[in-house]
Parts: structure tokens; sequence; C-alpha cells
């Protein structure tokens, strides 16, 4: 359980009463927990929307949902979204486009993609069916992490520093695998084929973007990692709005 509370520390701001010992690499090694940390994520959205829609009505308590992730996650996705999609802008070379993405000041086309990607996921929560919202609210977090496991194990580096480097440094088959398994179980046990057929995909999607990634920048960073994460929560979200809409 050491490497999934490394898992948690990483990918929250939940606080921990205690410090799990890290170690070399362990934060490669966590990420077969990743899924799990999603379910964790999952689990404090729906038991926030149960909270919620007691006292307010939908679409305030689901634009509060929206909230409640960013905060949790400390918006570490919604910034590597923010920076592709002003490394897309700069339409530069590669160097350029890394160049962009650490800088710390976000552009105008940033602030275009988060706003978008934020609306979008609002607006996917809000349509989602009251008989499946809470099943949504507990998976998509959790295929949103196990795509950042997907984007990582088995890539290059885009460049040797950065948060991107480090889970690169650790992560193996094996780790994919058992968030491969965490995942599919998450899918069936929530959706039952449909689930499955919703995992595969978006496995395709973050597929594409690895290989994109690769083919534009020569590896993966930690800001690459985030957008595709963002992108296969809304997605999810699209997806089973598509599936069950005409359940409203």
């Amino acid at each position: 359980m050491r490497l999934y509370f490394i898992a948690l520390q990483f990918l929250t701001i939940i606080p921990l009463p205690f410090s799990p010992r890290w170690e070399e690499n362990d934060l490669g090694r966590s990420m077969a927990f990743f899924p799990l940390v999603g379910l964790t994520i999952g689990g404090l959205l729906a038991g926030a929307d149960f909270l919620l829609t007691q006292y307010l009505p939908r679409p305030v308590g689901d634009l509060l949902l929206v909230a409640l992730l960013a905060g949790v996650t400390g918006a570490l996705h919604h910034d590597g979204l923010a920076d592709v999609c002003d490394g897309l802008a700069a339409r530069g070379a590669r160097e350029r486009f890394l160049a962009v993405m650490k800088d710390s000041r976000i552009g105008a086309v940033g602030v275009v993609g988060l706003v978008l990607g934020l609306l979008l996921k609002y607006q996917a929560i809000l349509a989602l069916p009251p008989e499946v919202k809470r099943q949504a609210l507990f998976f998509f977090p959790v295929v949103a992490r196990f795509a950042q496991v997907q984007m990582t194990v088995g890539s290059r580096r885009a460049r040797e520093d950065g948060l991107g480097a480090a889970c690169i440094a650790g992560a193996g088959v094996a780790h994919v695998a058992v968030a491969g398994i965490v995942t599919l179980a998450a899918a069936y046990l929530l959706f039952g084929v449909k689930g499955i057929a919703c995992w595969a995909v978006l496995s395709l999607l973050t597929a594409g973007l690895r290989a994109w990634s690769h083919r534009r920048l020569g590896g993966v960073t930690g800001d690459v990692i985030g957008c595709a994460s963002e992108l296969n929560e809304i997605v999810c979200l699209l997806i089973i709005v598509g599936m069950y809409g005409k359940l409203t």
C-alpha cells in the first residue's frame, strides 16, 4: 500500500496523516495504483454529489463537482492541457514547442483551451442521466489515470527533466498490466460491456496522442501526459452521455 499512498500524494492534495517513504523510481512504480487513486477521486465526487443534490439545484451542484475535481488534484493536469494548447499555437520546431510548454506563463490559446475543457466537462456531467451519474463519477477519473500510465510506460522522454521523465524512469510492463486490470474491472462492474467498449475507445485515443507526441516531440512530457488525462476525462463523459443520454 506504500506505493498507493505515493500515487495518492502525487496525484492529489489530499492530506495524509503520515509521510510515505520514497525510494528511487518509486513514482514510476506507483503508476500501477494510478487507476485506484482515480477510483478514490471518483468516490469523493460521488459522495459530494450525494450531499449536493439534497441542497442545491443540479447545475450548481455539478459546477461544484468540476471545481472539487480541479481542487483535489491541484489543477495539475489542467496545466498540461493549457501548456499543450500554447505549444500547438506556437507553430515552431520541437525545441520551440518544448520551450513554450515549460514557460510558467499561460497564453491566450492556453486560456481558451482550458476554458473550453472545463465547460465541456461541466456540460457533460450536467447531461448525465441520473440513473448512471454516480457510476460515471466513479469511472471517468479511473480511465483518465490509466491514460497517464498508458502514455508513460514504454515511451521515450522528450526532455531529461520534469515529472514525465521521473515517471518513465520507474514504470514498466507489469505496472501498466496491473493498472489495466484495475481499469477493466471498474469498467465492467460499473457499466458492463458498454464500459469495456468505452475503455477501448479511450485507449485508442490515448495511443493516438502518444504516437503524435513521439512524432512531434520525440517522446512525452508531463504536460502531454496531463493533457491526455484531461482529454480522456472529457471524452469519457461525452461517450457515457452518448450511450445513455436517451434515458433523460
